[in-house]
């Protein structure tokens, strides 16, 4: 099994994507992983890694980088000496059985599309994110790659998030909500209430709305939206919860009083992060598309990203993109 790793993209990389490579190998041992990117950067990081480690990591030399500000579909079309796009080519080549990448979230959407295509059934792909909330895990899909929506998308996101929740999580029978700007029937857009015609006439176990603050407590295994509102609901929760760190850290620094109640709080503190840890969560897997591929915050270093590489082990050797293909073709979802 080779997975090939976005070395360049991040903001920091290529440092963290390959010690996050030499990670995941030594926890994998039957683990390959194909380092995308300059090679003239990334050859530094691997000179004292151990030989056995070191034989399963290979340098695939590529000059280009797509960044942040470069447009995800021209970028995926006109770069094709970069990182991203020679992973990409490398999954559609079978010379890689996954690709893991900490870029351009748009430009990483645009290449599972452009360059290995769309699962037969599925109008649009989805990024599907696992959230470490109360309760249970809960699958928030989309966030990212399908800005704007219709009624079949979402449809279409319920279905492919409860194939994976089933094959990856374990769970028996999904249950599943569209977030919404409340519980009661009559609340939402036109694209919403579509949405939830669709989905309520469907096998899927379907539970009604959820609201915003719904989920932090866990209300369902799956929560659908579009990926204009699942960006900004991920990315106001890492922005509070960073907050909320520093807040922490500075009554500790500057006051006596919470430094000592902080070192009998310490372990149950610690417990209580663990639980909340999105970095475990190994990253977020594009559904939809012919091929494994799991998109890392940009702003990730060694730890989410192995757990990354790990995860699409995981995904690839359950044959997951077969098996989500297999149960699609069985539901008529146009």
């Amino acid at each position: 099994m080779i997975i090939a790793l976005d070395a360049m993209g991040g903001d920091y990389a290529p440092e963290e994507p390959c010690h996050a490579a030499i990670y995941a190998c030594t926890k994998k041992p039957k683990l390959n992983i194909a380092l995308v990117g300059d090679r003239n950067k990334i050859e530094p990081f691997l000179e004292k890694v151990d030989s056995e480690v070191r034989s399963r990591l290979k340098i695939v030399h590529a000059e280009e980088v797509i960044d942040g500000a470069d447009s995800p579909s021209l970028s995926i079309r006109r770069k094709k000496n970069s990182s991203l796009v020679v992973a990409f080519e490398m999954g559609r080549a079978g010379e890689a059985s996954g690709i893991v990448s900490a870029g351009n979230t748009g430009a990483i959407a645009a290449g599972g599309v452009l360059l290995l295509g769309r699962i037969p059934g599925i109008d649009r792909p989805g990024f599907g994110a696992v959230l470490p909330v109360l309760n249970r895990p809960t699958l928030l899909m989309d966030v990212g790659a399908t800005v704007r929506c219709k009624p079949i998308n979402l449809f279409q996101f319920a279905h492919m998030a409860s194939i994976y929740m089933k094959l990856f999580r374990g769970v028996e029978n999904p249950s599943i909500r569209l977030l919404c700007n409340g519980e009661e029937i009559t609340k939402g857009d036109d694209v919403i209430s579509a949405a939830r015609t669709l989905i309520e006439n469907s096998p899927l176990n379907f539970q009604g709305y959820a609201e915003g603050s719904d989920l932090p407590n866990g209300i369902a295994d799956i929560v659908i939206c579009d990926g204009f509102s699942g960006n900004i609901l991920i990315k106001f929760g890492e922005g509070l919860g960073e907050l909320l760190k520093g807040q922490l850290k500075e009554e500790y620094t500057n006051h006596l009083l919470p430094k000592i109640g902080m070192f009998f709080m310490l372990p149950a503190m610690k417990r209580v992060l663990g639980r909340f840890d999105w970095e475990k969560a190994g990253g977020s897997p594009l559904l939809g598309v012919n091929g494994t591929v799991i998109k890392v915050h940009g702003r990730s270093k060694r730890k989410p990203i192995a757990h990354a590489l790990l995860g699409a082990a995981n995904f690839i050797a359950k044959n997951g993109v077969e098996r989500i293909r297999e149960e699609i073709a069985k539901e008529n979802l146009k």
